[in-house]
């Protein structure tokens, strides 16, 4: 559907705050890493040379791969690596060898943008407090504690929703593009020869010249697309059209005339080297340019703490990570959510990361390696989106993400380079959440199968139980079970217990598909089972909302009436007991049954009344 000039206006404004706070802040640091540490020589030549690299970077990574390619591949108007993950998996559904290594491939890469989620607030707030030390040297200690009151204060809003930070988004980062613009035009103007840069001869001859030097300095060459995920997983937002309008026709413009400022800037005073975004600004701009590159740096950092919040509430919906307390901010947008663990968790790692590298140089040798493999993981998915999901021929998309390839393998190498020197923090947290992400969905497997081994026909179960039925008493019963057709350990417990049975009983199993929408149309299915029972299943994408309640009112349209004040859910509390030899290393097998101890109720996930539910409680062992 075509939208109105002002509303696609809107849109491109917003997609400026949201789409590109992180690639935005580049400047702050990105040109200033390659050549810190001496091992690139500043000279004339070298600095048209990365500058170079850094033009052709962009231009080959975001506009081509991301802006032209990858936002093709949306998952019914979704896009991140879990909407990709989905793709690429139904894809190859019929060769289950390959779509069990993509699914761990897109685990590690979910895994691994926690720690992108960590470093990103702490690198660009870090970036930005760092100008203290170009206007007001003598203050240079108070850095580290104004980034940790800047960070605290960032995290601790967020239980307040963003919808009101994030109308502002948009406009700030206008401000900020037109700034970053505007502060490289002069430089350029006195010094034009440094657009001669532009021309990828200079480029290659300094990856020839320098070969291993080169060769490193890519990992800091990096930093000027370390937000270009962001493009892909906020397609559902804004999709495809304002994105690449603001790509097009403001940021990638801004971003190539400050990278180029600077450089001009380095071309005349090589001292600047110090810091040459905020150098490049003249006298009476450096306090204003300060306050708003610390504006910058705080919206660069919620998107992706608000990213965070997304990712984890689309695990826990596939299974992937144990339910936990999600709180919404916003009675209109479902899209706006505040996940307590996660928000402090975040921020406990984002103090350790300030507090241990204390830099922003010492900081990006940690960054960028989580961007590359993210960056490397989505190419790889592509690959089997178009050829299996697209039918496209081979040779297509081997060329279509073949370069591609080659070139984020490139940079990922170069970072793996820096894991001894940071690389590992990002890493680290990684791997902590793959495994918890694995050992959950291992482990709900495993008990799956436990209580399916155990589970008792629930028709063959009804039928038994009304040749002498119990006591009906008034009402309405929802029974929750994960099995469809096994008869739930809470409905035994309150037989057993009560010795009563509802006048009529709903016996729901929610399934999560790897789709992000499914429509009212498609959202139930219903069979009845005689004397006022129903086999009830509701579907829900990974996006929509899992209403449980909700769901159930459409049941009104197959002539079953609910009265909120008279149903009650029934939900069976199993306690996880570890045993040897149940597929899983013990130690595995404990951390499996500690996080199903510690998740959060299920009316906390599926909006149950809480006045309303009645656990019954059993003991599993695995």
């Amino acid at each position: 559907m075509a939208r109105s000039p002002s509303a696609l206006a809107g849109l491109t404004i917003g997609a400026l705050g949201v789409v590109y706070g992180d690639i935005g802040t580049s400047p702050l640091y990105a040109l200033k890493e390659v050549f810190h540490g001496g091992h690139v020589p500043l000279t004339h030549d070298n600095i048209l040379g990365v500058l170079s690299l850094l033009f052709w970077t962009m231009t080959i990574v975001v506009s081509l791969k991301y802006v032209l390619l990858i936002l093709r591949a949306d998952n019914n108007g979704e896009g991140g690596l879990i909407a990709m993950l989905a793709l690429a998996t139904t894809a190859v559904r019929e060769k289950p060898q390959l779509r069990r290594g993509l699914m761990l491939v897109g685990l590690f890469g979910t895994a691994i943008f926690f720690g992108d989620a960590v470093i990103t607030p702490a690198m660009t707030v870090l970036g930005a407090v760092e100008g203290i030390d170009v206007y007001f040297p003598q203050y240079d200690d108070a850095i580290v504690p104004v980034t940790l009151v800047v960070l605290a204060g960032l995290f601790a809003v967020q239980r307040f929703g963003t919808s009101g930070v994030g109308k502002a988004f948009g406009p700030v980062m206008l401000v900020w593009f037109a700034t970053l613009a505007a502060l490289g035009v002069p430089q350029i103007y006195n010094n034009p020869h440094v657009l001669s840069a532009i021309n990828p001869v200079y480029a290659f001859e300094f990856c020839v010249h320098y070969g291993w030097i080169a060769f490193v300095a890519l990992g800091a060459v990096v930093l000027v697309v370390t937000g270009g995920e962001a493009l892909y997983a906020d397609l559902g937002h804004f999709s495809k059209k304002p994105i690449r309008i603001a790509w097009y026709g403001f940021v990638m413009p801004a971003l190539v005339l400050n990278y180029f400022g600077q450089g001009a800037l380095l071309l005349d005073r090589p001292e600047a080297i110090k810091n040459p975004f905020y150098l490049i600004a003249p006298s009476w701009a450096e306090i204003p340019l300060f306050g708003l590159a610390t504006l910058a740096a705080i919206v660069a950092s919620q998107a992706l703490i608000t990213a965070a919040f997304s990712v984890t509430k689309q695990a826990v919906q596939l299974g992937l990570l144990p339910r936990m307390r999600i709180l919404h901010t916003s009675v209109r947008d479902t899209g706006q959510i505040y996940v307590p663990f996660v928000n402090w968790g975040l921020f406990v790692f984002v103090v350790v990361a300030v507090a241990f590298f204390g830099s922003s140089s010492k900081l990006a040798a940690a960054y960028g390696v989580a961007v590359t493999i993210d960056m490397t993981i989505t190419t790889v998915m592509t690959f089997f989106v178009i050829r299996y999901g697209w039918r496209y021929p081979l040779a297509l998309c081997v060329g279509a993400t073949g370069v591609f390839f080659v070139i984020d393998a490139t940079f990922l190498a170069s970072n793996l380079l820096k894991v001894t020197h940071g690389g590992w923090f990002p890493l680290m947290i990684g791997a902590g959440m793959f495994t918890l992400m694995l050992t959950w969905k291992q482990g709900r497997r495993l008990l799956s199968d436990k209580l399916r081994e155990d589970a008792i026909d629930l028709k063959s179960f009804l039928e038994a139980v009304f040749i002498n039925p119990p006591t009906r008493v008034v009402g309405t019963a929802v029974f929750l079970s994960s099995e469809q057709g096994s008869t739930p350990n809470a409905l035994l417990h309150n037989l057993k217990h009560n010795k009563v049975l509802h006048e009529q009983n709903l016996f729901v199993s929610v399934r999560h598909h790897e789709v992000p929408w499914i429509g009212f149309e498609k959202r139930i299915e219903v069979e009845p089972m005689e004397n006022d029972c129903w086999q009830v299943t509701l579907h829900f994408g990974f996006k929509n909302e899992p209403d449980v309640p909700e769901a159930l009112k459409l049941l009104e349209q197959r002539g079953v009436h609910l009265d909120e004040m008279e149903t009650s859910y029934f939900l069976s509390r199993d306690i996880v007991i570890p045993t040897i030899g149940s597929g899983m290393a013990l130690w595995r097998e404990k951390l499996f049954a500690s996080m199903h101890r510690n998740a959060a109720a299920a009316a906390d996930f599926l909006h149950l009344p809480t006045n309303r539910i009645v656990e019954l409680g059993s003991k599993v062992e695995i």
